[in-house]
Order: structure tokens, then C-alpha cells, then sequence
């Protein structure tokens, strides 16, 4: 059967195609309702939204090349699907999946802990967050099913995008089962910040943040929302990041911004159509000489209906030279009407419609029309077309379509968007006349200016924005978002080779090249971890390799450490090797003396140290090192969980005392340390190559400061990271003690 220009068949129907390039789309719902009416007969409704418009338009266009897939929770039984939807199959350009799940546990899943918990947190509104454990057990069972139901069919290679809050924890199912998956996820509403999302109960969360991370590449519409991302990710899991780069479990998970775009073309060629203009006409002559505002969403108390109505209101009141000029259509499309408190929301919108009508309106004119229900497209495109001004001002809103559909139909130019800075699509739309939707002055002021505007005015603004989403339309969204996932699969598959397995080229490197130089961290690359750092003395079997090392013909070996210089000096102070303390702040060359680099102040301590001692007293087993240059506080010996938890807490309290000043916090391995700004051992690494001129570069560390210099040093450089773990380096060894072992290779 054909559903708007798709074609759908049962999964169990294909045959798999190792040739061809496979691309699943995972939502929660099908793209398509099935209903019998009256007569018991089956009828399909194509559901509406974003998310259907935008993948539906790129599954018509994509290249014929590509096995198209969609899966998600079908509206009927095994045997109705069986009986009456499998006939209709004629062809395989896009194959539905559909998923089966209890009717009650379905119940739970989507109007529970989808719309009752996250939805309200996500969106800013903990009072209204219910806390279920049912709930949970349910949105837990219904990601497994997906799961169990997909996996047999999944092959390695084939790309899986999983669409929105709904299934959280399924990437990370699907990561555990099958090899070698490219999968990404895109969340189409907020993603709140950490305050909000600690809301959850420690399980929830901690399963939501493992399950997200399951996936390569995760997307966010506005930049705030994946800068909330990585901080929760941090917060719950002690994750590392570089940029957008997540560290997880030996992978690096990506956070990016894709802002979703529309199908600029369907919304400004219908809105000149036949149909459409007749439409206009019709509302030309309704409303003859007045100014029409008009407002359309779902019911929802996101979407701010009453902050709404309250500017209308005040505008109504505060200009009256408007009266009888202006009309506000309000139309409201039902959603989740069985819900008691969103009856009890609607009932009040009316009750607030009817009372500002009876205050402000005449026997001849009423300020606000409204409808519940639903609008068919061309009346929609009509709408949108004819509009002096469109007033888009949820609460919250995760991109919000409708502001660029409005823009998109504005084929005249003379309609004004009034729009929500609290809605995702405020950043890309800033030529709109952006508002504080709480704000109920800002918001009828607003109003008056979008009337007042001058033509040209208005339709520069337009212009601006029409070119804007033409140019990232949803066909390019959806382009950037494989492009980018297919990109960090193939960068992944990369990384994984041993630099035990290169060493003999490695070996021939270094035998050819003039000026050798050997960077080298010391805890966790030298020496093992302790639990106490006084205890990570060398073995002599350490102290001979980089001594005969830096024996070699122009070789220079250079031990860069986040140790104090005293402990270097006393250990290693003896070797004819360079010695480089507090992670580049101080350096000492063979017998040379100790050459500090910085030149400030000592009297930060006094704001640092302090916090640092309130934790020590508050996480049994931590303890503050202070060094010349730098504090560090170690919970190596902590309970586990315990300092973790303490470091997160440390480590917001530091980043707001140390804001506007020159000093930075670093999460390190098992320990928080601050140090000034303007060095760190990526900056004296490369100060060092290029005083010694050096064309063969081998660099060696383990933790999240030798990054830096994995970071900083130029592509030729051999940069390893020990243990195989998340990392900028290029290669890596299995564990510290082979360390000894690859640095002897080059002693001849």
C-alpha cells in the first residue's frame, strides 16, 4: 500500500543485501496510523509532525542505492499486521518494521515516563514530573522489545538512527549485541541542564546517560543543548570530553548541533498554488480590512497559551488604538485531550478566550477566534501566507517548525514572526522580533511593533530568514547528520591499531631521522598508579632505559610530569635527561638548574585551598598536594562513588571562584588540580621540538593532561596513549608495563 508516497512491507519479507548500503530510521511511532472504521473496514491516516515530514521527504529523495528502513511501534496486532497490511505490499523502496507492544505496558511507557516525566523535566516544568518506578519498568521493557525485535534483523555496517526521548536506552542495547553498528541518535526536544536532569532518581539517569552514549553521534538542535549534554554526561558518568568529543568506555561519542530544517520547497510552492489562494481570498473577504495574528500549536502547557492570551490582553488594553483594526486567530490542535489535566488546560484557555472577548470585543468584532481542532495543509499554507503576523511563543520548545513553515510560506514578504527566545529556532530565526514569552509587557509590545513595521522592513527581514532555511532545508539536515555519523564510524575503525604491532616501522623512524626527541609521562607511563604518589618511586629498570635511551646519538629524552620538581629532582635528577614539573611550568635541562616559567602570584592558593580542605573533610580518604605552581586534591583512596560524586561538586565550585581569572581546573585521573592558564605540557612539548629541531617526535602518556600534547603536536608526531581508552593519540599500548619494553626497541 502506498502511504504518501511511501511503500511499506514487513521486515520478515527482505532478504539481506550485504552489497548495499542499509539505513534504518527508529522512532516510536510508524508514520502512519492503522484504524478500522465504522464498518470494521482498515484505514490508514498519515500522521503529521516534524519528524514524519522531514524524514519522509529524504526517504522519497534519497539515492535509489540505499535499503531503506523505518521501525516503530505499529497501531495493531501481529495477526491484523499479518492478515491485512502484508497484502498490500507491492514494493520495497521504504519497508516498515513494525513493533509489538503490550497495550498496558505501552500505556505506562508513553504517557507515563515519556510524557509525564521527561517531557515536563526536559521542558523546564519539575512541578508537573511524576515519578513512577512503573513508569520506568515500563519505558525500560518497551526499549528492550525494540531491541529484541530488531536485533536478528541488524547487520554490521548498516546505519541505525534513532530518533527522540522515547527510546533513550536503546542505543546502548543495541551497541551490546550487535558489532560494528554505525548508530546515531537525534533528540528533538531540550535537553535541560544538569540542575534539571539530576532531578531523576540516580538509576534513571545514570541508565539514560549509558544508554545515549551507546550511540557514535548524537544530535541537538541549538548548541545550549549540547553544551547541557556533555555536562550531564560528566556530572553522572565522570566522563571526559575534548570539545563536542565525548570519552566513553574505549569510544569517542560525538555531540553535535543539527538545527532540523524544513522542506523549504513544499511550504513556499504551495503557499502559491490554486488551492491555497483561493483559501486566501476567502480570508481576505472574511476580514476584509483588519490585521489578522494568528497562533497554531498542540495542546500543551509548553507551548505557553495563557502567558499568550495575558500579552494579547495587555496589548489590547495598552493600545487601543488597535480596536476593531486586529483579530488573533487562535487555533489549537487536540493532543492528549484524554488526559484530565489537559482538559483541565483547555478549559481554562476557553474560560480566558470568552472573558478577554467579553471585556474588550463589540457587537461587530470579537479579538480572538478560536478553534480546536485539526487544520488541513492548504488552509494551514493559507494561514501562514496571509498572516500580518504570526505570534510563536512557547515556553519551551526544542526547534519549533511552525515559525519555519510560516517564513517559508511568506511568498509577499509582509508577515512578521513574533517569536519565543526560548524556542530552539530563535537562534537561526533572529531577524523575528524575539520576545520573553513570561514577559507579558515585552510580549503586547511586541505585537504593536510587528503591526507597525514598515513593508520594506518586513520584507528584508523575511528575506534574510527565507534564505537562511532554503539553504538548510531538511534535506541538508539529514545529509550533515549521516555524512557526520558515517565520518566517526570510519574515523573509529581507524584508530584501532597497536603501536606494538608498528613498532618495527616506528624503529625505521627513528634510525633515519637527524634530531630524535622522546616525550614521556610519568604516573601511569613509567611507573604504575599508586594509591599514594610518594609511593611511585622508579625501579632501576625505568632509570636505565632512559638513561641509555638519551645516550643515543641526538636523542633527547624529556620526562614530562604533573609532579612537583623536588620529587623529579630527587628520583631522576640524576639521568642526563630533560626534566619538565607541574605539567610545563618548571623545567630543568640535564644539570642544569630548575627554571620556573610562570610569573604569578603565589597568592591564589589562599582562595583554593580552602575549598579543597572543606572536601577533604567531607570525603574520608582524599588529601590536598600542594606544589609551587599548582594544588591538587586526590581521591584515589576514596569509597567508590563517594569521591567521584565530591570531585563533580569540587569541580562547579571551582570553575565559579576561578571565572574572569588566570587559572583553570583540571579533571584528572582521580585527581582535581588547578593551575594558572598559559602553559600546559601540550604548549612546552612543542617549544621543546621545535628548540631541537626535531624530525622524529615519539610522545607516550596516559592520562587527560598528556592529551594536550597528543592535541598540539603535528600530524608526523607518534603519539601513544597507554591502555587503550579514549584519546587524541594515534595509537596505543595495552597496558604500563609494556612501556619499558617498546622504549627499549630503540636503544641499539
Amino acid at each position: 500500500m502506498t502511504i504518501g508516497g511511501l511503500i511499506f512491507e514487513p521486515l520478515m519479507a527482505m532478504e539481506k543485501n550485504q552489497q548495499r548500503k542499509r539505513v534504518w530510521i527508529i522512532a516510536n511511532r510508524l508514520p502512519f496510523t492503522i484504524e478500522h472504521n465504522d464498518s470494521n473496514e482498515l484505514t490508514i491516516r498519515r500522521s503529521s509532525g516534524g519528524l514524519v515530514n522531514a524524514l519522509t521527504s529524504y526517504y522519497e529523495q534519497a539515492s535509489i542505492d540505499v535499503d531503506k528502513y523505518w521501525v516503530g511501534v505499529a497501531d495493531c496486532t501481529p495477526q491484523v499486521w499479518e492478515k491485512e497490511i502484508i497484502p498490500y505490499t507491492k514494493d520495497d523502496k521504504v519497508k516498515f518494521h513494525p513493533i509489538f507492544v503490550d497495550e498496558h505496558d505501552y500505556e505506562n511507557y508513553y504517557s507515563g515516563f515519556c510524557n509525564a516525566t521527561i517531557w515536563p523535566l526536559f521542558h523546564y516544568f519539575p512541578t508537573k514530573v511524576e515519578y513512577h518506578e512503573a513508569y520506568w519498568e515500563a519505558y525500560e521493557k518497551v526499549n528492550r522489545n525494540f531491541a529484541e525485535q530488531l536485533i536478528p534483523s541488524l547487520q554490521p555496517g548498516d546505519l541505525v538512527w534513532i530518533h527522540d526521548y522515547q527510546l533513550m536506552l536503546l542505543p546502548a542495547l543495541l551497541r551490546e549485541q550487535v558489532a560494528d553498528l554505525s548508530i546515531g541518535f537525534f533528540l528533538h526536544i531540550p535537553f535541560p541542564s544538569y540542575e534539571l536532569f539530576r532531578m531523576l532518581p540516580q538509576l534513571w539517569k545514570k541508565s539514560i546517560a549509558e544508554g545515549l552514549l551507546g550511540a557514535d553521534l548524537i544530535g541537538f538542535h541549538t548548541y545550549e543543548y549540547v553544551q547541557h549534554f556533555i555536562q550531564s554526561m560528566k556530572m553522572v558518568l565522570g566522563v571526559e570530553n575534548t570539545f563536542h568529543k565525548i570519552h566513553y568506555q574505549n569510544r569517542e561519542v560525538y555531540a553535535e548541533l543539527f538545527p532540523l530544517g524544513i522542506d523549504y520547497a513544499k511550504f513556499s510552492e504551495k503557499a502559491v498554488s490554486e488551492e491555497v489562494t483561493e483559501k486566501v481570498n476567502f480570508l481576505k473577504n472574511e476580514f476584509r480590512d483588519k490585521k489578522i495574528i494568528f497562533s497554531v500549536d498542540r495542546l500543551d502547557y509548553s507551548k505557553g497559551f495563557m502567558q499568550r492570551l495575558n500579552g494579547w490582553e495587555n496589548f489590547l488594553q495598552e493600545y487601543p488604538e488597535w480596536k476593531e483594526k486586529v483579530v488573533f486567530l487562535i487555533i489549537i490542535v487536540p493532543s492528549r485531550d484524554t488526559i484530565d489535566s489537559y482538559q483541565e488546560m483547555k478549559s481554562a484557555i476557553e474560560e480566558k478566550i470568552g472573558t478577554i472577548n467579553g471585556r474588550y470585543g463589540t457587537i461587530t468584532w470579537q479579538p480572538i477566534h478560536y478553534q480546536y481542532r485539526h487544520l488541513s495543509f492548504d488552509n494551514l499554507i493559507a494561514l501562514y501566507r496571509h498572516a500580518d503576523v504570526a505570534l510563536i511563543t512557547p515556553l519551551r520548545d526544542g526547534m519549533n517548525l511552525v515559525a519555519k513553515e510560516f517564513i517559508a510560506s511568506q511568498v509577499n514578504g509582509k508577515g512578521v514572526l513574533v517569536l519565543s527566545e526560548l524556542a530552539g529556532a530563535a537562534v537561526e530565526l533572529n531577524e523575528s522580533l524575539l520576545v520573553n514569552p513570561f514577559d507579558t509587557i515585552a510580549v503586547s509590545d511586541a505585537i504593536h511593533r510587528a503591526l507597525s513595521l514598515p513593508l520594506e522592513e518586513r520584507i528584508q527581514r523575511n528575506r534574510i530568514m527565507q534564505d537562511r532555511l532554503l539553504h538548510y532545508d531538511v534535506i541538508q539536515w539529514i545529509n550533515d547528520f549521516v555524512d557526520q555519523l558515517d565520518l566517526v564510524t570510519s574515523s573509529r575503525n581507524q584508530r584501532k591499531a597497536n603501536a606494538l604491532n608498528l613498532l618495527d616501522l616506528f624503529v625505521k623512524r627513528y634510525q633515519s631521522a637527524a634530531h630524535r626527541i622522546f616525550l614521556i609521562d610519568y604516573d601511569g607511563t613509567l611507573a604504575p598508579i599508586t594509591n599514594y604518589p610518594k609511593d611511585a618511586i622508579p625501579t632501576e629498570a625505568v632509570k636505565n632505559v632512559l638513561r641509555k635511551l638519551a645516550s643515543q646519538p641526538n636523542t633527547k629524552v624529556v620526562v614530562i610530569s604533573g609532579r612537583p620538581a623536588d620529587t623529579l629532582e630527587t628520583w631522576l635528577g640524576d639521568l642526563p635527561i630533560t626534566l619538565v614539573a607541574e605539567h610545563g611550568s618548571i623545567i630543568k635541562d640535564g644539570k642544569n638548574k630548575w627554571l620556573d616559567t610562570l610569573n604569578l602570584s603565589p597568592l591564589w592558593k589562599s582562595q583554593v585551598m580552602p575549598i579543597m580542605q572543606t572536601f577533604v573533610s567531607r570525603c574520608i580518604g582524599s588529601f590536598v598536594e600542594e606544589k609551587k605552581n599548582t594544588i591538587a586534591w586526590h581521591y584515589r583512596n576514596t569509597l567508590p562513588g563517594v569521591g567521584f560524586d565530591r570531585s563533580r561538586e569540587l569541580i562547579n565550585n571551582l570553575n565559579i571562584l576561578l571565572q574572569n581569572t588566570p587559572l583553570q581546573v583540571i579533571d584528572g585521573n582521580k585527581v582535581v588540580e588547578v593551575k594558572p592558564t598559559g602553559y600546559d605540557k601540550g604548549t612546552m612539548a612543542v617549544r621543546l621540538c621545535q628548540q631541537f629541531q626535531a624530525d622524529f617526535v615519539c610522545c607516550l602518556g596516559d592520562d587527560t593532561t598528556d592529551e594536550d600534547m597528543f592535541i598540539a603536536l603535528n600530524e608526523d608526531a607518534i603519539t601513544i596513549k597507554v591502555k587503550e581508552v579514549h584519546t587524541n593519540a594515534k595509537y596505543f599500548l595495552p597496558k604500563q608495563s609494556d612501556v619499558i619494553t617498546f622504549l627499549e626497541s630503540f636503544i641499539h
